[in-house]
């Protein structure tokens, strides 16, 4: 088994610090995303989408999509459980896991992809519009993660889960969008704080 992997890509990294998290090791494959090796024919033979990450089987059959991976290690090492513990937990956990991938990290993404000049040759057409426009809409979601972390330590409860490690990718994703979170919002700097001092968040 082999994980295909790039440098500072959000999506990989949720994928690095959910395996850090669990203690497993996996043969790993760097792909250069600033050489556009993503392209490849030898990556788009196993993910016509050319995204990363992707999880090769010994059999030849590919996985992609980070949270997909991520369920997989789950279900072999389910300790420590970071999709739940039960029906309930579970239940929240996509909740909010979810809404972080769709309000916050996507936004975050789309503002990146659309303004930043080293994404010219990758993100075609660039539509500063929409890189501008996906702004407010980050920090729209930034406030409200506010007022929800204040009767919580974590995004989706009581407990460090999934949706914790797509919530601080994102979070560390906005200094390349030239964004920032409100010195305001104490709750989430101190969320931030805790989840950020984990070891697993130095992958």
């Amino acid at each position: 088994m082999r994980l295909y992997d790039a440098y500072r890509a959000p999506n990989p990294r949720r994928v690095k610090i959910f395996l850090k998290e669990k203690g497993i090791e996996v043969e790993t494959v760097m792909v250069d995303m600033g050489a556009m090796a993503h392209r490849s024919p030898e990556i788009t033979a196993m993910n016509p989408l050319q995204q990363l990450p992707l999880l090769e089987f010994e059999d030849g059959s590919v996985l992609t999509e980070s949270v997909a991976i991520c369920r997989y290690f789950e279900e072999l090492h389910p300790e420590p459980p970071l999709f739940g513990r039960d029906a309930r937990e579970r239940a929240f956990i996509e909740m909010w896991n979810r809404r972080v991938e769709l309000n916050y990290l996507a936004a975050v993404a789309a503002s990146f992809r659309h303004l930043h000049p080293a994404m010219a040759a990758a993100e075609v057409p660039q539509v500063p519009e929409w890189g501008e426009a996906n702004k407010p809409k980050a920090l729209a979601f930034l406030s409200l993660l506010d007022r929800e972390l204040e009767g919580r330590p974590f995004i989706a409860g009581e407990h460090y889960s999934i949706a914790d490690i797509t919530a601080m990718v994102a979070f560390d994703f906005m200094k390349l969008s030239r964004l920032a979170c409100p010195q305001d919002h104490v709750n989430v700097w101190r969320w931030y704080r805790a989840v950020s001092a984990r070891p697993s968040a130095a992958a």
